[in-house]
């Protein structure tokens, strides 16, 4: 069978979770099925390290498609000319995006539908492209993987597409993310955050992760309890964030919020891991993986009680309300004044994220793949 990946989002160094689960999923696919050729679409020059194997096949595609116009030419001109030039049987689109102007069978896996509940949280010209194009994608689809139940439920509601033409196949921990002894833990917080305990964020700073009520929580928090805590946010500025810089510069404890900007694979299992608390708030996922990065790392996570943070999290983390900054500032209370209520989130944690496996995902992708080649 010749596969093609949409890898666009495989990006060293710089992969975020969909580039996750492209990553993950392919390689497994890859490894599993050196039968296979798999034809990887690149929209700019590639690292060697996404080239898993043999039968792998890259091919750069210009141009480079970081633009709703340059999204159109890639995937209804471009990407076309080139199923077709290697007479290609199936196209995995791991990101979402389809084209149109094929008739090669396509598996695309939809992370979310956020545009549709949070259309003002977009750029006015992304936001115009998802509203005409991604029903028209999931329609063309012969067959959607959504990561998650809440995420399966969203597409049936919104497309009204029939229920058997989406399955399940679910994120799971990237590797690394482990508990790591008291010691270690201590020289991490030395060089994070001059030896005090933190909360930790991890994810975009983007408004619908909530990062604004995240910090007025932090400062309630601090007040009311009076600890030496910190608030530790990962994860690079986005776009549309005005709201989040003037809640910082008036916060009263902005002094103990520390903003560290994207960092490197390396650094992130460590900083999960010696933190008191994972604070995961989204108002909005269709799967949130960082859940469970905090759970394999052995760190108790607090977490939103909306759209699938509930249906990952299990009853291995703590829920709040995201919308009141007062439930979000209490989760913090319970998990640092407890130690109870710390141990079982931690013990349940990591009982919970073993139940969440890439291999399981791949090969269910691998089989949908199989049932659609023509």
């Amino acid at each position: 069978m010749k596969i093609a990946v949409n890898a666009r989002e495989l990006l060293k160094g710089r992969m975020e979770g969909i580039g996750r689960y492209i990553f993950e999923t392919t390689r497994r696919m890859v490894l599993d099925h050196p039968e296979d050729e798999f034809y990887f679409f690149f929209d700019r020059a590639y690292d060697s390290s996404f080239i898993f194997a043999d039968n792998v096949f890259p091919v750069v595609v210009h141009p480079q498609a970081r633009h709703p116009i340059l999204w159109y030419l890639w995937f209804e001109w471009v990407v076309p000319y080139y199923l077709k030039k290697y007479n290609i049987d199936v196209f995995y689109s791991g990101d979402t995006y389809a084209s149109m102007k094929t008739l090669v069978p396509t598996l695309i896996v939809c992370h979310d539908i956020a545009y549709k509940h949070y259309p003002n949280h977009l750029r006015q010209s992304h936001k115009k492209y998802y509203q005409n194009n991604f029903p028209k994608f999931h329609k063309k689809a012969e067959h959607i993987v959504a990561v998650s139940s809440f995420t399966k439920n969203d597409i049936i509601d919104t497309y009204a597409i029939s229920p058997e033409k989406v399955s399940i196949g679910y994120n799971a921990t990237p590797q690394g993310f482990t508990p790591l002894d008291s010691s270690t833990k201590e020289k991490i917080r030395e060089d994070l955050t001059e030896g005090k305990p933190y909360f930790i964020y991890v994810g975009s700073l983007h408004p619908r992760k909530n990062v604004v009520n995240l910090i007025k929580a932090f400062d309630h928090f601090k007040k009311k309890y009076k600890t030496d805590h910190k608030l530790v946010l990962v994860g690079r500025m986005a776009w549309k964030n005005e709201e989040l810089k003037k809640t910082y510069e008036t916060t009263a404890h902005r002094d103990a919020i520390l903003f560290t900007g994207h960092i490197s694979n390396a650094q992130l299992p460590q900083y999960l891991a010696a933190a008191d608390a994972l604070t995961y708030v989204s108002v909005f996922e269709g799967f949130g993986i960082p859940i469970l990065e905090g759970m394999s790392s052995g760190t108790p996570v607090i977490t939103s009680n909306v759209s699938s943070m509930p249906e990952v999290a299990g009853d291995a983390a703590l829920l709040i309300d995201p919308h009141n900054p007062i439930s979000i500032a209490e989760g913090m209370f319970e998990i640092t004044s407890n130690p109870d209520l710390r141990e079982k989130l931690i013990e349940k944690g990591m009982e919970r994220a073993k139940e969440f496996s890439w291999k399981k995902t791949a090969d269910h992708i691998y089989t949908q793949l199989k049932k659609i080649k023509q």
